[in-house]
């Protein structure tokens, strides 16, 4: 390696350190209690869902062995695809890899120089590098605001606009009002896109989703989802009418150029959606320790935000004060995210805690008591700073 490059690559690491942003890897011990992961069901670990993948890669072997558009595309994962769309109520579904390539093909192939994207402010990493990606002008409203919104739509000339916006934003748990960004985007003439990967399996009467089936493709034309959350496998699907899943398919390059998901992991999705429409029971009792966790963390005084999601931030401020924290809790085997800059903006670096339906209400009294520890040591630092 060239010494300016190692230069170059030792800058980057230093600055990253010294601003406490540089992030590890961590092998979980056992006997961790896991809040920091998306299985928002639990289904990951269901002994169905293990051996439909297990039965699905003796049936079909371990991998597709080539792009969808080639060799790759098999019975089972047409099959997922069709009951993806039956269950969102859309003409049609394609499965991608993996979320972060779905938004990046869906928005490569749908935008170019004469399209004006619009996104929310705090929407995910994924969907403002699919706009750059795109070469489309790309503006973004702040968070959950119409009018903000609407001013900017109607400044644009552009031919064709799209709308974008999470569904469940993945950092605060807030929820996109999809009615409002439907009605906006149709008085302007724009395609809606929401990526719901945090919404499906959890939001909605079947699970479906903050969209599902309220809306249908008139009012949201683009929809999202991931598979490697509530679903509990991995990858991702864009579901639309004909039309749209025939243009992505063509033109999306994370698509046509990419192997095929393996055909083990579309069996286990298949048999778990069916346990996410056939056993609401899972999301009963996710709402269930959401509700729990909320109330005893309100009576400790945690600074909580006003999410009714699985996703539970806890505002702290700064990074060293997250790290603190976290540091804190894997000490007593608690696994919780400290999330920090550029993933959200300077002074609101948070732990993210998520809950899951496989909690249970002993496993969240322990968390609780973790924090409560977090805020007793951190009393005793200010009481006697010149012991900390």
């Amino acid at each position: 390696m060239s010494d300016a490059w190692r230069q170059r690559l030792a800058e980057a690491r230093l600055d990253r350190q010294q601003t406490r942003r540089w992030r590890t890897r961590q092998i979980v011990a056992a006997g961790t209690l896991d809040f920091a992961g998306n299985d928002y069901l639990g289904l990951a670990q269901d002994p169905r869902v293990r051996e439909a993948q297990a039965e699905g890669a003796r049936r079909y072997g371990a991998g597709a062995g080539a792009s969808h558009l080639v060799s790759g595309h098999l019975a089972v994962h047409e099959a997922l695809e069709n009951a993806l769309a039956r269950w969102t109520g859309r003409e049609r579904a394609l499965l991608f890899s993996t979320g972060y390539m779905a938004n990046l093909g869906v928005l490569q192939a749908l935008a170019n120089a004469d399209t004006a994207i619009f996104q929310d402010r705090l929407n995910h990493a994924s969907l403002l590098d699919g706009a750059t990606l795109s070469g489309a002008r790309s503006r973004r409203f702040h968070h959950r605001d119409a009018h903000d919104l609407n001013r900017l739509l109607t400044r644009s000339e552009c031919p064709h606009k799209l709308v974008v916006s999470d569904g469940v934003f993945s950092m605060d748990g807030d929820v996109a009002d999809i009615a409002t960004l439907a009605q906006v985007s149709q008085q302007h003439r724009a395609w809606l896109m929401i990526d719901d990967a945090h919404g499906v399996g959890v939001l909605g009467d079947d699970g479906s989703g903050c969209v599902g089936t309220p809306w249908g493709s008139a009012e949201v034309p683009v929809l999202v989802g991931t598979l490697g959350k509530a679903l509990g496998t991995a990858g991702a699907f864009v579901a639309g009418d004909a039309a749209l899943i025939e243009h992505i398919t063509q033109f999306a390059r994370s698509y046509v150029y990419t192997t095929a998901q393996p055909p083990s992991i579309a069996a286990a999705t298949l048999q778990a959606l069916e346990i996410v429409k056939g056993e609401p029971e899972h999301r009963d009792h996710l709402n269930a320790n959401i509700a729990y966790f909320c109330r005893e963390a309100l009576q400790l005084g945690l600074p909580l935000s006003t999410s009714t999601t699985p996703i539970q931030p806890l505002l702290l401020g700064s990074e060293a004060r997250t790290l603190s924290w976290s540091a804190t809790l894997a000490k007593h085997g608690l696994q919780v995210g400290a999330i920090r800059p550029p993933t959200v903006a300077k002074g609101e670096a948070r732990l993210r805690i998520t809950l899951s339906a496989c909690h249970t209400r002993c496993d969240i009294d322990r968390l609780l008591a973790g924090l409560k520890l977090c805020q007793q040591e951190e009393a005793r630092c200010h009481a006697h700073p010149h012991n900390a």
